[in-house]
């Protein structure tokens, strides 16, 4: 398991069972990118149990049923804008904009996008 700077494992357990299987590269890069943005990543949604992902109607193939994505709280522009700087920096090519959260994941499946909610 890789070392972590910003974030504790616990962060991303899946809120109906407590599984927990993140991958190191993606929590190494999203680490990173906490470390640019200078302000704290608050995770809504990290690791997804199958059951979970179904029951908040996640897309089937979610990058969160792999442990590669996270939705980090970004309530406000300046925030959203200092988290979605840092992910670029870091490296991530993934990212959906909401007007309360940045998804950001590095599914190496999917093509690079990045999208509105």
């Amino acid at each position: 398991m890789i070392n972590l700077d910003h974030f504790t494992l616990a962060e991303f357990f899946c809120p109906c069972c407590g599984a927990v299987a993140m991958d190191d590269r993606f929590l190494g890069m999203l680490d990173a990118a906490r470390g640019m943005a200078g302000v704290p990543f608050e995770v809504t949604s990290g690791y997804r149990c199958a059951s979970h992902n179904a029951i908040i109607g996640g897309v089937a193939g979610s990058a969160h049923l792999a442990g590669m994505a996270a939705d980090i709280a970004a309530r406000g522009d300046r925030l959203r804008e200092k988290v979605l700087f840092a992910l670029i920096s870091a490296g991530f090519r993934r990212i959906g904009i909401s007007r309360t959260f940045i998804h950001v994941d590095c599914d190496r499946g999917k093509a690079n996008a990045v999208w509105l909610y």
